[in-house]
């Protein structure tokens, strides 16, 4: 295990006491969710290089969203769909 030891300007490390997020296990939850986020979007930027170089045209904002809606109603049928 390592141990950090970090300096915060009293009213953050306050408001995060009582929030509960000074604890070993919270601090850890946001570092583990900060690097999906960071590896999330360098996925995207990479991704969308590779688009941007292919010469796929950009969705609308309502092509976007059919496909956010299509999506969902994806997952919720998958869900909804009998185990085997």
């Amino acid at each position: 295990m390592i141990e950090l030891k970090i300096t915060l300007p009293e009213r953050l490390a306050s408001d995060a006491r009582e929030a509960g997020l000074l604890t070993s296990r919270a601090i850890q939850s946001l570092l583990r969710n900060a690097m999906r986020r960071r590896a999330a979007t360098r996925t995207f930027l990479a991704n969308a290089e590779r688009v941007a170089a292919a010469g796929v045209r950009p969705l609308s904002e309502a092509e976007i969203q059919a496909e956010i809606v299509a999506a969902r109603k994806a997952r919720r049928r998958n869900r909804a769909a009998p185990r085997r």
